[in-house]
Formats: structure tokens, C-alpha cells, sequence
């Protein structure tokens, strides 16, 4: 459930949203008039989605069939940024790669203010989850992917940003840091060993060598990607950026080293049908796993104020949280010291 000020309360008493509680003044009347404004006529009726980072609704429209009202996090992204995924996610559609994108108001704009808020309106689809057991799906996914990417290769982005060791692992360990995020006892182990860890993989990139940053999905795992019988497609690119062509690839990959061998043949067996692959990124695959983990991290923490993120979040940080994630981390460097994994897998 979304966390929003209740409107029996904003009737008698007005709140004022603050970048620690973004959303406290986005209530249901707020919404509805919201997008009565773009030229849409709400019936009123308003069911809050599965959404943390931004706030999404299901808005029932006279006449028609209900829309998806996407509220952005304040400050995340700029209007530049937003408009550059509305611009991908449409050329995506208009060359039939299915992805639901966003639609325009009555003066033809997709991305649309209203007081301090900035929204989008988006088709509603529905679908089941991808499954990874499914071989079928699985080189239809890389089908899909393929194709993503030989657009996603065809231009750049100017506005998002580029996944890298210092965007998503310097970066969040500072914010850590310089926050007090991490306990005290645990401080002088985990620096160590995330400082080590960065280390390796700035050679893991360096060893790559140089590799084409493309756009990308960015966040492709199976809670992102819906499935109905026309096969897959994606209802949000908010995490859209420029990074390698495997970020969206590894993480639909799971289980034993005969598992993952037969998924990621499977999966660009399909993706070369449509985009070239260049095996060398495969070396990336636990480097990149270990830049995910340190990015959701810093991604809770810089939320922590938000009164939905400890609710929906309890575990973290904690003790117990920070301890596991250390031994994660260890985990994950000696992953890091074996050569070649991925690539005898293939």
C-alpha cells in the first residue's frame, strides 16, 4: 500500500511536501484535479499501485478505459531526464518493440506539471510474470532484448545517466558514508572491503576493454517485465540509462552453473538475432551485481525519511542487515577474483 496524507486530514489542515516527505500533499483530490488538467475527465475513482520510488494510480476516466497516473519523485530526475525516457519509450513503440509509453495531454506534452508535481499518463496493460523455467521464454526474452537494444545503440542519451563504477558504486559508498549509515563496529571491515572492491572492478573493466554504452532498460529483472500471449513487454523505463548491453541480461539469470549456462545461451541465442553481442561484457556480470548491491544500499538511504520506505522496508538498517551485507560484499570479492566464469559457461 502507497503511503499518502489522509484527505480528511488535508480538508482542515494543509501540508507541505518537503524533500523528506515528497508526497504528503498528494492526495486524492490533488490527483484527480491533476489530471483533469492534461483533458482527461476522472469518474473518481483511484486505486494506489505497487510503487516506491514514484507514486502510481489507476484513475478511472469517463468514458474510456481507466489510465496510469505516474507521480515522479521530486528531484530524482530533471524534466530533461524524463523527457529523454518518454522519447525512448515512444520510439520504442513506433518500431512495434512492445513497451507501454507515455500519452500525450490535450497540448500534446507527455510530461505534465501541475502545483509542485510532475506526472505521466499511461495506458493501462496488463500481464503475468516471466518464467525463467520456461525455455521458450526465455529466447523469446532475448528476442526482445535484441531488439531494445538495436535501438537503444542507435542514438544516445544526453540526460540519463551512465552506469559506472563511480555513478553506482563511489558515489552511493560516499553518500553511506557521509551519512552514518553504516554502524560504527562494522565501519573499518566494510571500508576496507568495499574500497577492495571497487578496486577489482574497475580492473574487471579495464579488462573488458572497450565496450559500447548503449541505452538501456537498466533495471530488466522479472518483476519489470510482464508476459501475455504476445510475449513480453515492459510497462516503465524510469530507470532507463546508458550502461552495458549485459545489465539487461544478467539478471534473468538464476540457479546452478548448468542453469545459467542453459539461460544465457538461450537468451542471446535470441538477442543475436536482431543486435550483435560482444562476449568480453560477460566478465561483467559479478562486477555489475556488486555495483547493483551498493546502489540499493545508498538508494534506501537516501530514502530513509520517506515515511514509506521504513514501512515497507523494515530490515534495513539494521545490525542485521549491515553484518549480512558485509558478508555479501566478501562473497562477492572472491567472486570477483575468479577468472573467465561466465565465458566457460558460454
Amino acid at each position: 500500500m502507497l503511503y499518502y496524507a489522509q484527505s480528511s486530514q488535508l480538508k482542515d489542515k494543509p501540508v507541505t511536501a518537503t524533500d523528506n516527505t515528497p508526497y504528503a500533499n498528494l492526495n486524492p483530490d490533488l490527483i484527480l484535479d491533476a489530471i483533469d488538467s492534461v483533458g482527461f475527465r476522472c469518474t473518481g475513482s483511484l486505486l494506489a499501485l505497487n510503487s516506491y520510488e514514484n507514486r502510481v494510480y489507476q484513475v478511472g476516466i469517463e468514458d474510456d478505459a481507466p489510465l496510469i497516473a505516474k507521480f515522479y519523485r521530486p528531484k530524482r530526475w530533471t524534466d530533461a531526464a524524463i523527457l529523454e525516457e518518454h522519447r525512448f519509450a515512444i520510439e520504442l513503440l513506433n518500431l512495434e518493440i512492445p513497451v507501454v509509453a507515455p500519452l500525450a495531454g490535450a497540448n500534446g506534452a507527455t510530461l505534465h506539471h501541475y502545483e509542485e508535481h510532475r506526472f505521466a499518463l499511461f495506458p493501462r496493460k496488463g500481464g503475468r510474470a516471466l518464467e525463467l523455467d520456461n525455455l521458450d521464454h526465455l529466447e523469446w526474452m532475448g528476442r526482445f532484448i535484441g531488439r531494445l537494444h538495436a535501438v537503444g545503440a542507435a542514438h544516445s542519451f544526453e540526460h540519463r545517466i551512465k552506469l559506472d563504477v563511480q555513478t553506482y558504486g563511489h558515489n552511493a559508498y560516499r553518500y553511506l558514508l557521509e551519512n552514518n549509515f553504516i554502524p560504527e563496529h562494522l565501519k573499518p571491515n566494510y571500508c576496507q572491503t568495499v574500497e577492495n572492491i571497487l578496486q577489482k572492478i574497475e580492473q574487471k573493466f579495464r579488462q573488458v576493454g572497450a565496450i559500447d554504452m548503449i541505452r538501456l532498460h537498466g533495471d530488466c529483472h522479472v518483476g519489470n517485465v510482464l508476459w501475455n500471449d504476445a510475449g513480453p513487454h515492459i510497462v516503465d523505463l524510469d530507470d532507463c540509462l546508458a550502461g552495458p548491453a549485459i545489465q539487461d541480461i544478467w539478471m534473468l539469470l538464476s540457479g546452478n552453473e548448468d542453469q545459467v549456462r542453459l539461460q544465457l545461451n538461450l537468451i542471446l541465442s535470441g538477442y543475436r538475432e536482431f543486435h550483435d553481442f560482444n562476449v568480453r561484457q560477460c566478465h561483467l556480470i559479478e562486477a555489475l551485481r556488486t555495483l547493483r548491491m551498493l546502489h540499493y544500499s545508498a538508494w534506501l538511504a537516501k530514502r530513509w525519511e520517506d515515511p514509506a520506505f521504513p514501512l515497507n522496508f523494515p530490515w534495513f538498517n539494521t545490525a542485521y542487515y549491515w553484518q549480512e551485507e558485509l558478508q555479501n560484499l566478501h562473497e562477492q570479492a572472491l567472486l570477483l577474483d575468479q577468472e573467465d566464469t561466465y565465458l566457460e559457461l558460454y
